[in-house]
């Protein structure tokens, strides 16, 4: 029976976690204490060098046996470099609509908004201005 990709990853990973988990109980001793400190001081800004040794080998050879597996399966798995620029098949045609895109005057660049001039009305109210809207006050 033929696997996705998905299926094998999937069962990568959680080998992966697995075999760090147990690291982690390696690194530390066998000490609970120096466990949970360990485990509490991982935040999403870890890197791969701040963790303890012994995890550091196990997500290296997980991460070997993930690409040797996926390998066996029969993918390929191609060396890293940046993506193709060209554009996906079924793209849009250009926008024949509306005003074209572009700066919008001196100095302005896209995502700005136009600068819109408004005349307010002079403060009170109309004609005679009393302040507030009212009607003129006599004095």
């Amino acid at each position: 029976m033929e696997r996705s990709a998905t299926d094998i990853m999937q069962d990568a990973v959680v080998a992966a976690v697995l075999d760090a988990i147990v690291a982690w109980k390696a690194a530390s001793g066998g000490l609970a204490n120096a466990l949970a400190r360990d485990l509490g001081a991982v935040h999403q800004n870890t890197t791969l060098a701040d963790l303890p040794k012994e995890v550091q080998a196990a997500i290296t050879g997980s991460t070997r046996a993930a690409f040797n597996r996926l390998l066996k399966e029969g993918y390929t798995v191609a060396k890293g470099g940046p993506p193709s620029r060209t554009p996906p098949t079924g793209s849009r045609p250009p926008r024949t609509d509306g005003p074209p895109r572009g700066p919008r005057g001196p100095n302005r660049g896209p995502g700005k908004p136009p600068i819109v001039e408004t005349k307010r009305p002079p403060r009170g109210g109309g004609p005679g201005g009393g302040g507030r809207g009212g009607p003129p006050r006599g004095r």
